[in-house]
């Protein structure tokens, strides 16, 4: 009965946050109410509350550490741009071509996000492309190029998913072989949907980029800061294998950073003005960070209530088949988040049934890191990109699921072929 109930609030928190435009209430409201009554829920099926408490803790540890990484990245982002960094990177791109520049934005996201991860990348170039991109429509669009493109790319990388690293981490997976297996059908999750929107774009031009007028001292120091950033975001994964600390730990190392460097700067200059990256932090979206914790937090319910571990028990005595249970896997990612649903595969189906390196871990990787791109709250970048350009839920599933779900297909063929052959 209680599993009932649980299933029934999610899936109508789910809805809520879908036709956000049409209820008229904010996502995160709705996100915050369907993780608090999921909890409630639980805690009075079980009335054992230091058992549960305990497991809330442990879910809020791993959501806040995705929190801090997600405010750190953003305060970064935003201190970048607030120094004008994004229009060094801006100037350099020539084109006016809208189909062009897609392609420049989605192969720089794709790479990119195999060396950070695809959250941060999702942000780094979000921004970006809100620099060089007038119309709201355009930016939606090219919005959801970025998402499917950071996924990709974080799928086929030990660094570039969550998801990846814990199997990376778990032992179910090598680095070498994870790229060996899964560079191309990532490559295919991405050319096809690319595909497509480059053909609608066809013939379409952008209005010419003005640079901003600066002087040679606001140049150097934009293209510094700049400079700053990109190499405190990279080495965010570096860290994280030098010291094994979570990578929230790196982000925040980099955020220090980055704010004890540009106080240097500033106080140089002696000039009476908010600190840039106090006025960084009024620009983050708290309503985009509430939205997630809501969201993790009803996802972490389902999880510590039993029923993602009853789901996968159910796929696998249904389906029968390892490329069906991982296709329907990758898809369930796209509604339930892909770092408890990869948890509980992990506990699902020890080394002894799948070995290391097995397809088996390699198809899960590749699903579950790019089924989540099939609708936009069913990632982290999505999360990220939908708070930073306000994408409507309804325009994303009508306009760019369907693309991001022929990606998917194509993905998983590449790899059966592969393994075929």
């Amino acid at each position: 009965m209680t599993s009932t109930l649980l299933l029934l609030v999610f899936i109508s928190g789910y809805l809520a946050i879908a036709f956000e435009q049409t209820i008229k209430l904010n996502k995160a409201a709705s996100a915050l109410l369907t993780g608090v009554v999921c909890w409630t829920l639980y805690m009075i099926s079980r009335h054992d509350s230091t058992v549960i408490n305990n497991q809330l803790l442990i879910h809020l540890g791993e959501i806040s550490s995705i929190l801090f990484f997600l405010f750190g990245a953003m305060t970064i982002v935003e201190l970048i741009d607030g120094h004008n960094g994004f229009s060094i990177i801006s100037q350099h791109i020539k084109t006016t071509k809208k189909s062009m520049l897609l392609v420049i934005i989605s192969v720089i996201t794709f790479v990119l996000s195999s060396l950070l991860d695809n959250l941060t990348t999702a942000i780094v170039m979000t921004s970006l492309c809100g620099r060089l991109l007038t119309d709201k429509k355009d930016r939606w669009w090219f919005g959801g190029m970025i998402i499917i493109a950071a996924n990709a790319g974080g799928a086929w990388s030990p660094i570039g998913d969550v998801s990846t690293t814990m199997l990376w981490i778990g032992g179910q997976v090598t680095g070498y072989h994870l790229v060996i297996e899964l560079l191309l059908p990532a490559l295919a999750v991405l050319a096809l949907p690319l595909l497509f929107v480059v053909i609608k774009f066809r013939g379409q031009s952008i209005r010419e980029h003005l640079p901003v007028v600066t002087s040679e001292t606001e140049r150097k120091e934009s293209t510094l800061i700049l400079l700053m950033g990109v190499t405190s975001l990279l080495f965010v994964p570096i860290f994280k294998a030098l010291t094994n600390l979570p990578p929230f730990m790196g982000m925040l190392l980099a955020l220090g950073i980055m704010w004890v460097s540009t106080t240097i700067i500033e106080n140089r200059k002696k000039r009476k003005k908010p600190h840039p990256v106090v006025l960084a932090l009024h620009k983050i979206d708290g309503q985009s960070i509430l939205f997630f914790l809501g969201i993790l937090l009803a996802v972490g319910a389902l999880q510590s209530s039993g029923l993602l571990t009853q789901l996968a028990t159910f796929l696998g005595a249904t389906l029968k088949n390892d490329y069906l249970i991982g296709g329907v896997l990758g898809l369930i990612s796209a509604i339930i988040d892909n770092v408890p649903l990869v948890a509980a595969i992990q506990g699902m189906y020890p080394l002894q049934t799948f070995p290391i390196d097995h397809f088996f871990w390699h198809f899960i990787a590749l699903t579950t890191g790019t089924g989540g791109s099939c609708i936009i709250i069913g990632s982290a970048a999505g999360v990220a990109v939908m708070g930073i350009e306000n994408i409507p839920f309804m325009w994303y599933l009508k306009k760019i699921s369907g693309l991001a779900f022929l990606g998917f297909l194509g993905g998983i063929l590449t790899f059966v072929l592969m393994y075929l052959m």
